[in-house]
């Protein structure tokens, strides 16, 4: 069966590039969603304390998490993002070495 899939995004900003990663996040599942890849799912937008973003969406499915790969509207976009920030893993946050991770939750921000 081929289902929707949750996936976790840690977005560093650069020195200096928060404003365009925080653009970026903003038309990230807009996109991807308009390429009919990510549900409709609400979209759960964390900071961490070192100013690194958490993205929390859901791809439609595995298969569409492959596709984006192969989709030059999403490609321009990850490659925006690789420009300005560093992609990151939950381990590495200073909150992931907590028992119960603590963020900041940014509402408003994506829908």
């Amino acid at each position: 069966m081929n289902r929707a899939v949750t996936y976790v995004a840690v977005y560093k900003p650069k020195p200096g590039q928060d404003a365009e990663v925080l653009a970026l996040v903003k038309r990230h599942v807009p996109a991807l969603r308009k390429e009919g890849l990510a549900t409709d799912h609400p979209v759960l937008l964390l900071k961490a304390s070192d100013g690194s973003l958490i993205e929390i969406a859901s791809w439609k499915s595995e298969d569409s998490a492959r596709a984006a790969h192969a989709n030059p509207r999403v490609m321009e976009i990850w490659g925006a993002f690789a420009a300005c920030c560093e992609f990151r893993q939950l381990k590495n946050l200073a909150e992931a070495q907590q028992e119960f991770a603590h963020f900041e939750r940014l509402e408003g921000v994506v829908s």
